[in-house]
Parts: C-alpha cells; sequence; structure tokens
C-alpha cells in the first residue's frame, strides 16, 4: 500500500531554467526531515511548465486530458526507475463516468507501474464517482487514489467503502487530520513543505494512535495551511522556501508569477516566528 506523508514537490527556477543544484537541496532536506516520499512533477511541482528533456530528467508526474498521450508519455519514461504514477482525471473535456473508467483502465494496462488516480474537480472539472473509483480499484496496478474532492461528505464515503488494500491520501491539505482520524493512509500535501515536522509529528502520532497528540501537532498547521493558499500554488511556498534559503529564488513559470507585497510580509511573519522557535 502507498502510505505517509508524500510531498509534491517544487520544481525550483533561475532565470528560467531548472534549477537542479536547489531541487537537490531540497531532495536532501525532506528526506532528512522524516517525509515518507516524494512526488515530483504535480501541479505543485508547475508540470504543465515543463518541456519533455525537463520531465525526464525530473521524473515523474503523468497526466493529460488526451489518453493516448499519457500512454506515449509512459513508454517514454519506462526506462527510469520510479514506483509509480500519479494521474489525475482528464481536465477540460469532461469525459463521462464511462469515459474516466476507460481512461484509467488504458492507462493502468499501458505500465507495468503502480498507478495512483489523483481526482481534483474544481482544477479538472469532472468529479471521478466513489463508485467509479471502488470499479477501478479492482484493476491490480490501480494502488489509490490521491482525493482533493472538495467534498468532505464524498472523502468520508470513499474511506468506508474502499477495499483494505486501496490506500486513500488526501491532497486537500486543510483536512490532514480530519481524514488520518477516519482511517486515511496519509497525505500529498505541498504545505508540508513549511513547518514539515509537524506535519510529520501528526501522521506518526496517529501511527500510535495517540489522536490527543496528533491534535496539538496539527493546530499551528491548522493556522498555516490557508495562508499558503492564500495565493496561487506554489508562489507562497516558494517564497518561503527562499526566504529560508532553501531554493535561490522564488521564481514561478507563466502564467504564475510573484506573491503580493501584503502576502509577503505575512508570509514573513511565519518565517520570524519559526526562527524564534
Amino acid at each position: 500500500m502507498v502510505t505517509g506523508l508524500w510531498l509534491p514537490i517544487v520544481t525550483p527556477f533561475r532565470d528560467g531554467a531548472v534549477d537542479f543544484k536547489s531541487y537537490e537541496r531540497l531532495i536532501e532536506h525532506y528526506l532528512a526531515l522524516g517525509i515518507d516520499g516524494l512526488f515530483p512533477l504535480g501541479t505543485t511541482g508547475e508540470s504543465p511548465t515543463l518541456d519533455e528533456a525537463e520531465i525526464d530528467e525530473l521524473v515523474v508526474g503523468v497526466g493529460s486530458n488526451a489518453t493516448a498521450k499519457v500512454e506515449k508519455a509512459l513508454k517514454r519514461l519506462q526506462r527510469h526507475a520510479f514506483e509509480g504514477i500519479v494521474s489525475v482525471c482528464p481536465y477540460y473535456n469532461r469525459p463521462s463516468q464511462d469515459g474516466l473508467i476507460a481512461h484509467f483502465r488504458a492507462i493502468a494496462a499501458a505500465t507495468d507501474r503502480d498507478v495512483l488516480i489523483y481526482n481534483i474537480p474544481y482544477r479538472t472539472a469532472v468529479n471521478l464517482s466513489n463508485d467509479s473509483l471502488i470499479e477501478l480499484a479492482e484493476v491490480k496496478n490501480i494502488v489509490g487514489a490521491k482525493d482533493s474532492s472538495g467534498s468532505i461528505a464524498q472523502s468520508l464515503e470513499l474511506l468506508a467503502r474502499k477495499p483494505r488494500d486501496f490506500s486513500v491520501l488526501t491532497g486537500e491539505d486543510a483536512l490532514y487530520f480530519t481524514m488520518m482520524a477516519n482511517g486515511g493512509e496519509g497525505g500529498i500535501l505541498a504545505a508540508s513543505h513549511v513547518m514539515t515536522e509537524r506535519f510529520v509529528d501528526v501522521g506518526r502520532r496517529f501511527a500510535a494512535n495517540d489522536v490527543a497528540g496528533a491534535r496539538a501537532a496539527w493546530a499551528p498547521l491548522a493556522r498555516l495551511v490557508p495562508l499558503l493558499f492564500a495565493e496561487a500554488n506554489p508562489m507562497p511556498i516558494k517564497y518561503l522556501l527562499w526566504r529560508q534559503g532553501l531554493i535561490a529564488s522564488p521564481e514561478c513559470r507563466l502564467p504564475l508569477t510573484r506573491i503580493s507585497d501584503g502576502l509577503a510580509r505575512r508570509l514573513d511573519g511565519v518565517v520570524g516566528e519559526r526562527l524564534a522557535a
């Protein structure tokens, strides 16, 4: 099963190019802090702005609204050593549930790696139903879901209905405590770039059945998370990583730019509090 805290790591840029020196620094930093895995090339990693050569070097998040394109990308990337992929629901063209099921069946058939389905309707304009997801869970190498349905009722129903060997990791940072308290296997959380030790501690407390301890660890994170998404992700996170010296520049690729001065001042307060702690 896929479990624990996974970091959808940012892609650092400097003067328009991928900053691999900063990228390696981030990898070493977060693995040392005890996260369970890295998820490169998600939307937090600004994957839509990367070309094929950059993707091959950063590997691996594979999603598209064209099934054949995903299959082609999988064949190109098979030579790389990675355990699995996270594949988002097709966006913009709004397929039916039958179309979504056929799409993910085709992707699973195109690779021998594990597939984690990413359901995020507010970005894709289509919601993979729990009925469809439970059906897809029968496919051998579809091993779980990154759940960002935006509906707590749908998410809790999924946890109640899912097969025992099917992983549900929340992608809704603000719901990490709630989902873990209701049996979730973990989270793929952009916010865990910041105060990472706290996020790690929440997961460890739940693993030890220490709900009160998990709640105490979560309390400051509940205040932090909304601030990190006050403007387009990953702009606030990159700003904080830059302020802490973990990346050389807060640069994003268009159409993303930089955070506002007002948010920068609020985030500077977060940095100051951490340094004083």
